[in-house]
Formats: structure tokens, sequence, C-alpha cells
């Protein structure tokens, strides 16, 4: 798709001049995401489908399929999901997608870990619910963060292509400030925008048959992004399909879900955890917190070698950190909240293209973002409660619990799509050390201390795990 003179997203103008594309070979789900555009894994869990009419059998054909074709979908949709390199529906697309596209559409829930294709689930079922006769907002998918409405916006485009669909961004600085009225079929974007927008009358919303949370877990939750959704979701009509996907949910947040989308259909991997089976987790026991950045150049060649996402606590140290690497020579990329619109969009581009190798962050890119040659995360600043957005007066409070949900995101940058991958946490006092046990026992994997008093032999022995992998 390409930009038409407004700015929104149009099809290719030969797009009906090409016939439907034949499917492709039979395959496992194995194909390399860096080659291709597919992003599942070889999936050996069973899925566990809840229906939301207990009248319903879960177990009934109807709702499982093995092909693309047996959904009925129009060729130009078909011509899409192979374009992208997909061949059959993964495990979770297998059961997910005949409840999502069943009429009359129902509430779904989901929870599954990265690379088993929900992305491409809720995109495609937002793709067939769209009238392209009419040219108004009729699905809107919200994002925690705007590189992951920029990522979910890529699927939109390629798998839609060979459609007529016009999609369009709400997120910050994306649409001209005079702008009036969006008609796109589609809206992705963040939670605040999207409320602005809303709130202003430039997006309708009077017509929208479809709305999708990504990382539902974190837009729901009282503390980060949930009154913003709320207002969205006020806005939306009565019959409006919720579609909410997430890798985690706590058993707080399970409540919220629950009350937004009544009565909704649910699916998940029975293994109902995030998997970090593939990612090997150390920690450097630091003598005091300057003694972090010491350690964290001295792991430099190792964070070089594919590429490297490093999480801190506040901006100011991700921009310190960057600063003073790069004076020393050293090439690093920083990127946070705080940054210009197109400096974040240019920083992260180039961090996927290959062009950085090392990015300083903070939980801005911690949840969703699919790049699959990472294959080490360094936590220089455990995550903590406190860094989501929260109520006046809980501050304290939640300084003290490390957020392990977070935590399991976060380190889930690598190891994508059933690869190895190493995380490395930095503890340097009684407190730090304390809140890393707390997070080795939430998630049941060890974490492995890495000795730092050399750091050659730190060096050799982080090497020689990578190498193996």
């Amino acid at each position: 798709m390409e930009k038409d003179a407004e700015g929104f997203y149009t099809p290719a103008s030969d797009s009906k001049a090409e016939a439907p594309a034949p499917a492709p070979a039979e395959q496992e789900d194995t194909a390399d995401p860096g080659a291709g555009q597919t992003d599942l894994i070889k999936s050996t869990f069973d899925v566990t489908v809840t229906v939301g009419d207990q009248q319903l059998d879960p177990n009934s054909p109807l709702y499982s399929v093995k092909t693309f074709e047996e959904l009925g979908l129009n060729e130009d949709l078909l011509k899409g999901i192979y374009n992208m390199g997909f061949s059959k529906p993964s495990k979770i697309q297998e059961r997910a997608l005949p409840l999502l596209l069943k009429d009359p559409p129902q509430h779904m829930i989901g929870q599954s870990q990265s690379g088993t294709g929900k992305t491409a689930a809720f995109v495609l079922t937002m793709l067939t619910r769209i009238d392209y006769s009419k040219n108004e907002p009729q699905a809107i998918c919200l994002a925690p963060s705007r590189e992951l409405a920029r990522q979910i916006m890529s699927v939109v485009t390629t798998m839609g292509k060979f459609t007529k669909v016009v999609a369009e961004f709400a997120i910050p600085e994306q649409l001209p400030r005079d702008a009036t009225r969006v008609s796109a079929h589609i809206i992705v974007g963040t939670p605040g925008t999207a409320v602005s927008l809303i709130t202003r009358g430039v997006i309708k919303t009077s017509a929208v048959k479809i709305f999708v949370l990504d990382e539902a877990d974190t837009m729901v939750d009282k503390l980060a992004l949930g009154p913003q959704v709320l207002k969205v979701k006020r806005a939306l009509p009565t019959n409006c399909q919720l579609v909410l996907f997430s890798a985690t949910f706590s058993d707080q947040v399970r409540a919220h879900v629950n009350n937004l989308a009544p009565g909704a259909n649910k699916i998940e991997l029975k293994r109902n955890e995030i998997s970090v089976d593939t990612i090997t987790q150390f920690y450097l026991d630091c003598k005091n917190e300057d003694a972090k950045y010491d350690a964290l150049v001295g792991l430099y060649h190792l964070l070089t070698i594919g590429q490297s996402i490093i999480f801190c606590k506040a901006k100011k140290t991700a921009d310190k950190i960057a600063e003073r690497m790069t004076s020393e020579g050293h090439k690093v990329a920083s990127l946070h909240g705080s940054k210009e619109a197109t400096d974040r969009d240019s920083v992260i581009d180039r961090f996927r293209d290959g062009q950085d190798k090392v990015l300083i962050t903070t939980n801005v890119i911690a949840r969703g973002i699919d790049i699959p040659q990472v294959n080490m995360v360094v936590n220089y600043d455990l995550p903590m409660m406190s860094e989501r957005q929260q109520e006046p007066g809980v501050n304290d409070r939640l300084d003290l619990i490390p957020d392990v949900e977070t935590y399991i995101h976060r380190i889930g940058r690598t190891g994508r799509f059933g690869r190895k991958g190493i995380s490395v946490n930095f503890v340097h006092n009684q407190k730090t050390f304390q809140d890393m046990m707390t997070i080795q026992q939430a998630t049941g994997r060890a974490i492995t201390k890495v000795e730092t008093g050399d750091y050659d032999m730190m060096d050799e022995q982080l090497r020689a795990i990578l190498k193996k992998k």
C-alpha cells in the first residue's frame, strides 16, 4: 500500500490486475521471520477453548480449521495471507479464527506467547469485518506504544495489500493538526491520541464493528492505560466486537478484562504463562550503582554479536548511558517516550533494520516488539510497579514491588519465534537482589550468577553460551 496526498494508506493501483496467488506448499510453522514475513513458531502446546455460550461445544469441528480456505475468506485476503508467507493456520489460529470470524460477532479474550500468530489473527478479523463500500472507521486497534502500533500497521498494510482497505494511524504527530475527519476503514493507534481524536470528532465511531486491544493486560490495568481505553470503549456501538490479546494476565487484570468483554470466548495455549524456556537468565552482582556502567561496557562486545536491548528505569538514565558510551567510542542508540515522534520512528527503524546493534531504552518497547535478531536483553534496572502510570498516593508502595509481568515481557524481546536468547540482570545491593529473587520465584526459572570481578572470564562465560545457542 501507498499513502495518498492526504497521508492515508491506499491499495496499490494494480492490485486488481493480479490473479489470486495459489496456496504455497504445506509446511511446518517454523519459517524464519527474518527471511520472510511469517511470525509463527512450531507450537507443541495444546489450545484451551472456553466458549462464552455454554450451549456450544468448543470441541466441535466447526470451531477448528486446518487451512485458511476453510474460513471462506475473500480471495484478495487469501492472496495477502499467502504473500506474507503463511501456508496454514498456527495452533492458536486454528481454534481462534473460526470463533473470531463467527456471525453474529462475539467477544474474544486470548492469551498466548509471542510468535504464535495472534497479531495476524486479529488483523485478519479486522480486514474481514470491513465493508469496503463505506468510507468510515469500522475497526479500531489500540496498542500501548507508538512502536507497537507501527508494527501492527505494517501487518495491516501487508495482509490487506490486495484489498481496498484504507488504514490510518491515531498516534502523536501523525495526522495534520487541522485534520477534521478520518475516513479510513481501520484505525491503529495509542489510547491517548485515540481519545483525543474521538473527543474532537475527527474519528467517528458510530460504524465501528470491532475494537482490538493488543497487550490487553496493560491496556486495561487501572494503573496504566485503563481509563483512556474505557473512554474509547464507551464511545463505541454496544454491539461492537471486542478482541483482547496478551501474553500475560495477572489475576487482578483478568477480572477487569472479563468485565470489559462479558461473555467472551476465551482461548489460550494450555501453558498459561509466557514461555521463557528458550531464554537463559543470568545476573551480575555489581558492587554499587556506579559499577553497573562498568559492567555494561564490559559486556559491549557481546552485545554486538547479534543485537541487544538494555532496559533502564528512567529516561534520563537511558540518555546518560547512551551519551557516555558514545563519547567513549561505542555505537549505541537510545529510545524513550520523551523523544520527538520522528526521532522515535527513526531509532526503532534503524534498530529493526540492523543498522544499530545496541538499543538503550525504557519500557516503551518492553511489549510486543518483534525483532528476531535480538539475542540479548540486559535489565540495567529491574522493572518496578512504580514505573507504570499510577494513581496519586501509591508511589511509595509500588516502588517496593517488582513488576513480574513487565520483566517477562522485557526478556521476551529475545528468544523470539523459538530461537534461543540470553537475559542479564544487574543487581547492586540487597534490595535489588531480593527483587530479582522475587522475580525468579514468580517465573519458576533459575537466574544464574555471572562473576563480574574478572571481565575476561565474564566475557568468556557468556560468549560460550551465545556460541552454543
